[in-house]
């Protein structure tokens, strides 16, 4: 276990990596590798643990009676997935977690992070707070999908997001954590439709698009 990963997370941050042993002691800590779209969680099941990314990437998603897919959100290494459900263990599973390649998760005991610890752990307070911004951020995340998904057009949500992930990198050029499927997923639109309107973005002179790499030209937003 490379704990001093573990010590620089959003979860474990502010901590030594010898308190870090001691705590992943106190939560039950244990890893296990998934391939390539291996199912981690799976909706309609519950669960008491929570997971924790230390390599690869996971993909948090809904599917549909129909199969459609909706991606909610994606997961690298350092950061939680499933937190909320393992704090409400008789809570089904809305969602499931998907590996989208090869990684390697750490599970933690979340009622062991909720009950005051039989070791009276001195870091236990701080857990606690990094789990409830761990929860905040994510609520933040979700409702900066609602607001991209929200124009009815496709050009709209597609501007809506690069124009979020432009301020957010502080540049009209960057890259973004998703290939063309998942981010299509992303915005709740065809895959195809989704292509063919970046090629009319690029012919219109608003941007220009490599796999997940884009400029966006000055004044892009005003083809809102």
């Amino acid at each position: 276990m490379d704990l001093q990963f573990l010590s620089k997370t959003v979860l474990f941050r502010g901590s030594t990596p010898d308190n870090v042993q001691s705590m992943l002691h106190c939560l039950g800590a244990y890893s296990k590798s998934f391939g390539k779209g291996e199912v981690i969680f799976q909706a309609g099941t519950c669960t008491q643990v929570m997971g924790l990314v230390l390599t690869g990437n996971v993909s948090i998603e809904n599917d549909d009676v129909w199969g459609n897919k909706s991606l909610l959100d994606s997961v690298g290494p350092g950061q939680v997935f499933a937190e909320t459900y393992a704090c409400l263990p008789n809570e089904p599973l809305m969602v499931s977690a998907v590996a989208v390649e090869p990684s390697e998760i750490l599970f933690l005991e979340a009622a062991r992070l909720l009950r005051t610890c039989p070791d009276a752990c001195a870091h236990h307070q701080r857990l606690i707070s990094s789990l409830l911004g761990i929860a905040a951020q994510k609520n933040l995340r979700l409702s900066r999908r609602i607001f991209h998904t929200s124009a009815k057009s496709i050009r709209g949500r597609l501007l809506s997001y690069l124009s979020f992930e432009a301020s957010r990198q502080g540049s009209y050029e960057f890259s973004i954590p998703f290939d063309r499927q998942q981010l299509a997923d992303y915005l709740s639109v065809d895959r195809s439709a989704l292509s063919n309107e970046l090629g009319k973005m690029q012919r219109d002179g608003l941007l220009t698009v490599k796999k997940n790499h884009f400029y966006l030209r000055p004044g892009a937003e005003k083809g809102l």
